[in-house]
């Protein structure tokens, strides 16, 4: 099942405006790590050293400024709770449910990817 653009869209003003929404929706989302950090997060809270299990590979400088980068873009809220020692939680905001439908459109892609390049595989070490 192939998706293409909306015939009507052809004009160049139409072209620069979808250009300009998308370069600004992955200037926002740019990265490996942005997308799973949102997924890892879709479950409820999570104190940094959990998410940083959660998201095998990733450094702590590296995941600390893609925790920064998604709360300055109101995806993410950082909760701080006077206990002894300090605990800091991350948590979705529900701005970031906004990106559902997104996520689910990539999951079922990459599903969808994976299996085509597989099965071409397994076609040409076959032949």
């Amino acid at each position: 099942m192939e998706t293409r653009l909306k015939p009507e869209i052809h004009s160049r003003e139409a072209c620069n405006s979808s250009v300009r929404a998308v370069k600004d929706a992955l200037y926002v989302l740019n990265g490996k790590w942005k997308l799973p950090l949102i997924i890892a997060l879709s479950d409820g809270p999570m104190r940094f050293n959990d998410i940083q299990r959660a998201l095998d590979g990733i450094t702590p400088k590296i995941l600390s400024k893609e925790l920064r980068e998604l709360e300055m873009n109101e995806f993410v809220e950082r909760k701080v709770f006077s206990t002894t020692p300090v605990s800091v939680t991350y948590e979705l905001t529900p701005y970031s449910r906004s990106l559902d439908r997104v996520i689910e459109e990539l999951r079922n892609w990459g599903v969808q990817h994976r299996e085509r390049i597989v099965a071409r595989m397994r076609k040409s070490s076959a032949a």
